[in-house]
């Protein structure tokens, strides 16, 4: 029995089949990104669709890092970006350059002809990055192509978000464990029959049951799943170091102080000249007090 809570994300594979399946539901930590942006409305459902498979794919692909998907174009969204690390916790953001009508309900109508880049980072591991072309009306179907396309691994996500929720339904071969090419299509028909209002409107429970009470389905724990930015003043201190010491002094300025926002929590951060000094450390040749010669 599926608990009704949500901001979850639940496990299950399909006995003997050798398919797998992940659902996840995003109430209060999708409530979380839209509280800190005054976004339009055209542009929500693809960031919360976004958001909910940044979720799924990275639980199936069992990394120790973080996970990015970033669908970008030339229209007047420049980018919708959402990740998600090992440890359930996403953050996501859209960037426009001008409020797209509330006519324009496909995702390349509000990109236009872009990509869909997805790029792993995993800790301590090499970054990797695949990118497929923003062909069709949803995020689902780039991602889709991208499994087809990369990795050569028949996958099948459904998605679907509104003001208040993001949900996503993903199902998958396993791999290296035998399957049946018609168990493979008689769960993708039933996965696919599930409708938008479907995915938002029931819960966990009622949902897998409505798509699959004829199959046997082992669930697993499900795993809580939060809002949470993985700023902090390190980062930003770690970004401000990179930049060298003439273009800080020119970012000081007159008043002294360096401020900048997390775009994606909008969380402030302050560095004035002693901070900056001491980010940057002794000069080359300089003797720190009270040291020996």
């Amino acid at each position: 029995m599926i608990p009704s809570g949500n901001d979850s994300l639940y496990r299950f594979v399909f006995d003997g089949l050798g398919v797998r399946g992940c659902l996840v539901h995003l109430d209060a930590g999708w409530t979380a990104v839209l509280e800190r942006h005054d976004y339009p409305m055209a542009l929500i459902p693809h960031l919360g669709e976004l958001s909910a498979a940044a979720v799924l794919l990275s639980a199936i692909l069992k990394l120790r890092g973080s996970l990015i998907l970033q669908a970008q174009g030339p229209g007047p969204v420049t980018a919708l970006i959402a990740q998600a690390t090992h440890d359930r916790h996403f953050r996501s953001i859209a960037r426009w350059s001008y409020e797209p009508g509330e006519d324009k309900e496909a995702l390349t109508e509000l990109t236009g002809e872009g990509h869909l880049a997805l790029t792993i980072e995993p800790i301590g591991g090499e970054r990797y990055q695949g990118v497929v072309g923003l062909e069709g009306e949803r995020i689902q179907d780039a991602i889709e192509q991208y499994f087809e396309q990369s990795e050569q691994l028949p996958t099948l996500i459904r998605l679907a978000a509104d003001s208040r929720r993001a949900v996503g339904l993903l199902i998958q071969i396993l791999p290296s464990v035998r399957h049946e090419e018609e168990d493979w299509n008689r769960i993708g028909l039933l996965t696919g029959s599930v409708r938008r209002e479907e995915l938002l409107g029931l819960s966990p429970n009622e949902l897998l049951h409505r798509l699959y009470h004829e199959e046997k389905i082992r669930l697993f724990d499900p795993e809580p799943v939060a809002f949470r930015c993985t700023c902090s003043r390190e980062k930003v201190g770690e970004a401000l170091r990179a930049l060298g010491q003439a273009e800080l002094q020119v970012m000081l300025g007159g008043e002294g102080l360096i401020e900048t926002t997390c775009e994606f929590c909008n969380r402030k951060y302050s560095f004035d000249a002693v901070d900056i000094e001491q980010l940057l450390g002794p000069a080359p040749g300089h003797i720190a007090p009270n040291s020996t010669q």
